[in-house]
């Protein structure tokens, strides 16, 4: 039985490679780096928010209960972001491997 190479190229018909076609900006065309950059800003006004709440404990304004959310908030967001971080890198590294 002749294995003929056309025939082990069937994932290029079920999943075709992606065309090279230019990113245009527009509606429902964010990409990864927009992900990364909206979640670090999310990360940012998270960590923010913490610290108002810790100043407002502080002063006597806020209760213990709002600051630990706060802050519980901040924790959550930033692990995301990491795992996130994580899986990219490890991603990558894969795909390096891959090439050589």
């Amino acid at each position: 039985m002749e294995i003929k190479m056309s025939d082990l190229r069937i994932q290029d018909k079920v999943y075709p490679p992606p065309s090279r076609a230019p990113n245009k900006s527009g509606a429902g065309s964010a990409g990864f780096s927009d992900f990364i950059k909206q979640a670090i800003s999310r990360v940012n006004h998270a960590e923010i928010a913490a610290d108002q709440s810790i100043e407002k404990l502080l002063e006597g304004k806020a209760g213990i209960h709002e600051t630990m959310i706060a802050l519980e908030k901040a924790d959550i967001s930033l692990r995301f972001l990491l795992q996130i971080r994580n899986k990219a890198i490890d991603a990558y590294r894969e795909i390096m491997r891959m090439q050589f």
